[in-house]
């Protein structure tokens, strides 16, 4: 299976990569534009702006909006 030799080889699942891709693109935007972060989660493909907001968190420790005043 794919899966288990992605995490073999890398240590993280093909999830948790795609969720890092994800944050790293949220970080981008958080700092080169003045999107909300409904706007950016939508842009990303989101269905609903908080599951972008708890996956970042758990990712970085902070909240989109928290990540963008520190920036």
């Amino acid at each position: 299976y794919f899966g288990d030799l992605v995490k073999k080889e890398t240590g993280k699942t093909p999830q948790e990569h795609i969720q890092l891709k994800l944050v790293d693109k949220a970080k981008e935007l958080l700092c080169a534009t003045n999107k909300s972060v409904s706007e950016i989660a939508y842009e990303l493909g989101f269905k609903y702006p908080h599951h972008l907001s708890r996956m970042f968190k758990k990712n970085t420790g902070c909240s989109p909006n928290e990540f963008r005043l520190s920036a």
